[in-house]
């Protein structure tokens, strides 16, 4: 399984982020890209790897809908496995993604042991349009800390939407990324870019990493 990113994974960390691409866009995507920098950039190794279905369009190039679930978190799990074999028991390590990929790390924490926290970036609540389709059953099962970086203006979950959810999310650290859409792009007419939303959720990811003791802070 090859794995991206892995000059900082593997230099002994004391903790790494696993992190696993959306539904359309794979490992490398400038989304993906960014944010890889903007963790390391903060002291936060990550690293990234490809779903088979994302493996089968680099080949052929057609694109795919993303493999059934069941096999999505049995290949999380075997890279997670890889990555603890490579960093020992020393390493804590954390799980997260993009969309889709967020979502795939936090059901893998809600339904297995050895992960220390789960990060979400652009967590898909519900469908776009559809705010009474809920994906958010699991969150109460996870036994690790969890915390979402989410744009206001994500059509995946916004924040009036999610009051309604106050008792299923109570336990997840809630990060709200002023006009950022689910790219974390903002309005043009807003004085920061998507760069600067990104380092903001990369900061504030060093911050959770540090609250919960991995590692010394920034």
């Amino acid at each position: 399984m090859e794995l991206i990113n892995t000059k900082e994974y593997e230099n002994s960390p004391e903790a790494v982020i696993v992190l696993a691409h959306g539904a359309g866009a794979p490992a490398d995507s400038p989304f993906m890209q960014m944010l890889a920098e903007s963790l390391q950039k903060y002291g936060v190794p990550s690293v990234r790897f490809e779903f088979p279905y994302m493996q089968k369009r680099r080949v052929d190039g057609k694109k795919r809908p993303p493999d059934r679930q069941p096999v999505l978190l049995e290949f999380f799990s075997d890279i997670v496995d890889q990555v603890r074999r490579d960093q020992g028991l020393d390493c804590r390590i954390l799980v997260g993604g993009k969309s889709m990929g967020g979502r795939m790390a936090s059901i893998l924490a809600s339904q297995r042991d050895g992960i220390d926290g789960v990060v979400c970036y652009g967590y898909p609540f519900h469908p776009p349009g559809k705010p009474d389709r809920w994906r958010t059953g699991h969150f109460p099962d996870i036994r690790c800390p969890v915390s979402i970086f989410q744009g206001t203006r994500d059509p995946f979950g916004k924040p009036h939407e999610l009051e309604q959810q106050g008792e299923v999310l109570q336990a997840v650290q809630l990060h709200w990324l002023e006009g950022g859409d689910h790219d974390f792009r903002p309005l043009a007419r807003q004085s920061w870019s998507q760069q600067d939303l990104v380092d903001e959720a990369a900061r504030k990811t060093r911050g959770f990493v540090d609250a919960i003791g991995f590692g010394a802070g920034a």
